[in-house]
């Protein structure tokens, strides 16, 4: 229980500090706005210090977090990279969170079953339901159910551990559809955003009547720029789902090693 809340408490704080960003790279864009506008009514070449003057505190912060030129080309891409913050956000929380779930999940199989065969085999259950009670991670938890059954018969142990393998699964695999989830959407927003920054484009030449590469330069970079972000999201959460994967397998084939020895002390104790 404790272990859980220091896991929620983590992902709480990771998504806090990651809305602290958005928030940043928010008065960021309302700041540049601003400026231009400023700028457009003097009509004059703004100086050094009426630069520094018209950065907030957010905005610099924004700035030295994530750097100038990924702010400036958060704000280039338009309203499509509002989704997609929201995607990263969903997404760097989820992962820390299964790093940590999962780390603390893993431990080594063999030891514990070194521990408490001898126990088994000595017909003191109660001591070897005591060490899996004290260890951590799934297989400990399914060896401690088939351990309370023991009394009531090798078929009564295969179906507490079947049942507490199923719940164990669901622990390991949670977080997966959030990822998946992310990796199927952002380069789909990005793609959202190819096509509005090539509306754009268009709407910009049939506006001017003619075709001029500063007209559609605007729309068009802004199409590339959503692209490149929505594989940017989708290809390293990409590679964590499947790591994430690999240690499940990992998980599951010690669990299935640590239920067949379990059964096989039991037959051989009788």
């Amino acid at each position: 229980m404790r272990i859980k809340k220091k896991i929620i408490i983590l992902a709480l704080m990771v998504f806090l500090l990651s809305s602290i960003c958005a928030v940043v790279v928010m008065a960021q864009a309302d700041t540049g706005d601003v400026q231009v506008d400023s700028v457009k009514k003097q009509a004059v070449e703004p100086t050094e210090t009426a630069k520094a003057s018209g950065i907030s505190g957010f905005e610099s912060f924004a700035r030295q977090i994530v750097g100038s030129g990924l702010v400036d080309l958060y704000i280039q891409g338009g309203f499509v990279m509002w989704p997609m913050l929201i995607l990263v956000i969903w997404a760097v929380a989820t992962i820390i969170w299964r790093i940590v779930a999962l780390r603390y999940a893993k431990i080594n199989v063999n030891n514990l079953l070194e521990k408490i065969t001898p126990y088994i085999e000595e017909n003191n259950i109660d001591e070897a339901i005591e060490i899996c009670a004290k260890t951590r991670g799934p297989v400990a938890n399914i060896l401690h159910a088939g351990l309370l059954k023991a009394d009531q018969g090798i078929e009564a142990v295969e179906k507490a551990i079947e049942g507490a393998g199923i719940l164990e699964m669901s622990f390991l695999e949670k977080g997966l559809v959030a990822l998946a989830t992310t990796i199927n959407l952002a380069p789909m927003l990005g793609f959202l955003g190819t096509v509005v920054g090539m509306i754009r484009a268009f709407q910009s030449i049939a506006a001017a009547g003619e075709v001029e590469p500063t007209i559609v330069a605007s729309g068009i970079s802004e199409a590339l720029i959503t692209t490149a972000a929505g594989l940017a999201v989708a290809i390293p959460v990409q590679l964590c789902n499947n790591l994430f994967v690999s240690m499940i397998d990992g998980m599951v084939i010690d669990m299935q090693k640590g239920s067949e020895k379990l059964i096989e002390t039991l037959v051989a104790k009788k």
